[in-house]
This record gives C-alpha cells, sequence and structure tokens, in this order.
C-alpha cells in the first residue's frame, strides 16, 4: 500500500496537508484515498488555525464560523460587526479586524473545546493581517487517543 501527502481541499480550504494517507487500488485500478475521523480532522485544522503566527485568512473564518455552528448574523453580533462585514472578511474583499479576531479565536477556543492554553493577549498578538498563506500540516497517526496531529503551526 502506498502512503501519501494528502492536499485536503475538501474542507474548503487551499492550505492542508494531511501527511500518512493510505491509497489503495480498486478492482478497476483507479487510487482510492480514505480520510477517516473527519470531525476529528476538522478539530485539528481548527486547532492549526487558532495557532497561526499571523491573521487568519477570509477561507479560515468561514471554516471556523461553520465548525462552531454559527451563521454570519449569529458572529456579527458575537463580535458587535455588521454580517455584511463578516462576509467581506469571508470573501477576502477586506482584512479581518484584528479585534475581532482575537474574540474569534477565543470563540471557537471555547466552542469547539480547543487544547490551547493561548490566552486572549496571545492570541491578539496572532490575529495581524498577513498577505502569506500559512500552511496547516497534519499527520495521520495510528493510536488509541486520536487519529491525527498537528506537525506544525
Amino acid at each position: 500500500m502506498k502512503i501519501i501527502d494528502h492536499h485536503y481541499t475538501e474542507s474548503g480550504l487551499q492550505n492542508v496537508v494531511i501527511s500518512g494517507i493510505p491509497v489503495e487500488v480498486d478492482d478497476e485500478g483507479d487510487e482510492i484515498i480514505t480520510i477517516p475521523a473527519i470531525n476529528e480532522l476538522h478539530h485539528v485544522i481548527a486547532l492549526g488555525i487558532i495557532n497561526h503566527a499571523k491573521g487568519m485568512s477570509g477561507d479560515e473564518l468561514r471554516f471556523l464560523r461553520t465548525e462552531m455552528g454559527l451563521t454570519q448574523s449569529e458572529l456579527s453580533e458575537l463580535v458587535h460587526k455588521d454580517k455584511q462585514s463578516i462576509g467581506r472578511w469571508e470573501r477576502g474583499e477586506i482584512e479581518i479586524n484584528s479585534s475581532a479576531e482575537a474574540l474569534i479565536r477565543r470563540l471557537a477556543i471555547e466552542k469547539l473545546r480547543l487544547p490551547t492554553n493561548a490566552g486572549i493577549d496571545e492570541l491578539s498578538r496572532r490575529s495581524v493581517p498577513s498577505a502569506a498563506q500559512q500552511s496547516i500540516n497534519i499527520r495521520r497517526v495510528e493510536n488509541n487517543n486520536s487519529s491525527y496531529e498537528l506537525v506544525a503551526a
């Protein structure tokens, strides 16, 4: 069985790579990959976004918002911005407000129960807009506690 690094765009993000994904060959000779434990994987992706050293992208904001189960309207109320601002942030039309981003990171930590000790001061320092895309590297692991682990943040 072949093991590959998979560019996981199925999440709606362009910056997620999962290493250690097995490739199987079906009866017709086509290569098939299976991504197990999607909820756990998305949890690790959310942790990767929270741990970014610089500001998150619009796609990452959308990912976190949907993982938290919030609509744009609900998130806008929590960060005291209008719904249109949330949409513009998610589409990358304007930079995400740094104060709102720090709050969104904290909301994600609490709502998704992410395992991090980052306080609001650290989250605020990380919430600085950046033009560079930050990768989220995840490794597929085989142990009793989890199926995935964050490689680099």
